[in-house]
């Protein structure tokens, strides 16, 4: 009987050891796993600052008044004026349309009152 104790006592250390030594690993994928997605985060957001710095260079103002300048003729850009936007009151809304139904007999709303037929 105390052979049997043993060797399922020997098992089972076995076992759980088995299991600590595969959560290690499966641990330590993980982490190099985050790891790799916290660099490509990084790569992504120093990218994206890059790419937000030339389009802030690209939109200076002064360069688009000179682009617009150089190409008047095939584009015939002009520079926006105050007259060109309009009033909110000039926006022609369609109009509403309110639908009520009409009800030949009574409704129960709340479902515990009775409702009588007339």
């Amino acid at each position: 009987m105390r052979g049997i104790l043993f060797a399922v006592s020997a098992i089972i250390v076995m076992a759980l050891g088995y299991w600590a030594y595969s959560e290690n690993y499966k641990t330590q994928d993980a982490l190099r796993e985050a790891a790799s997605l916290q660099r490509a985060i990084g790569v992504s957001r120093e990218t994206l600052s890059v790419l937000e710095a030339e389009w802030a260079y690209l939109n200076r103002p002064q360069r688009l008044h000179d682009l617009a300048a150089l190409n008047f003729e095939r584009l015939q850009l002009l520079p926006i004026t105050p007259e060109q936007f309009g009033d909110v009151v000039q926006v022609a809304y369609p109009p509403r349309e309110i639908i009520v139904p009409e009800l030949s007999q009574p409704v129960d709303v709340i479902g515990d009152l009775e409702v009588t037929q007339p």
